[in-house]
């Protein structure tokens, strides 16, 4: 249903300026909108495979771990573990797609010096520190690519929810108020112009 506007030739041209903004804008989201798919698609497909990864990697740790709780203990294991401080060297970085910020986790190598004595312990704990310095990394992978299909994503559902109401509200309605006000101004000239002509006749007979 058309929007009721007064039928004027301003209300026309400014309808019409106000159809062409629309389109354009319809064009830029659509554009925005396609962009967006293939990154979030891309973005996926990079997601199933670090979690595939995640998978194999913790598998491969769990089983040094069992292998280190065998040689030195589950308790001296315990206590080495705990003794690892917390990591706090992740750098996070944004990159722009489109307007969505989204992340990106420089990958973090193992330290050289252990936070263990390696007097205490046994190549198996070694290899299951290794092994969960590893865990670790893919971890951050898998939050890096987790977020950014999850930021993607919501920006998808945004613009489609924006060039939906273009495309299904704003443009049609206001095409079909241009459309009512172009019939009455021209049914309106028309009516103008067969009283001119009846004038003009009339006219004419007085003289004659």
């Amino acid at each position: 249903m058309a929007v009721k506007v007064v039928p004027t030739r301003g209300n026309l041209f400014r309808l019409a300026k106000k159809l062409k903004m629309a389109q354009k804008g319809h064009a830029l989201l659509e554009q925005k909108r396609q962009i967006l798919m293939l990154e979030l698609s891309s973005t996926i497909a990079k997601a199933r495979k670090v979690q595939k990864e995640v998978a194999e990697v913790f598998q491969e740790a769990y089983s040094a771990l069992q292998r280190a709780n065998i040689s030195l203990g589950v308790e001296t294991v315990e206590e080495i573990a705990h003794s690892i401080p917390e990591e706090r060297r992740f750098v996070i970085r944004l990159r722009s797609v489109m307007g969505v910020e989204v992340p990106e986790v420089d990958p973090l190598e193992p330290k050289a010096n252990p936070a263990y004595s390696f007097l205490e312990t046994s190549s198996s704990m070694d290899e299951a520190y290794l092994a969960f310095c590893k865990v670790r990394s893919i971890l951050s992978q898998l939050a890096e690519v987790e977020n950014a299909v999850y930021r993607l994503a919501v920006q998808v559902r945004r613009t489609n929810r924006r060039v939906n109401a273009l495309e299904k509200v704003v443009i049609p309605l206001t095409q079909a108020s241009i459309s009512e006000i172009s019939s009455v101004l021209e049914e309106s000239e028309r009516e103008d112009f067969v009283r001119m002509k009846t004038a003009k006749k009339q006219k004419i007979k007085r003289e004659g």
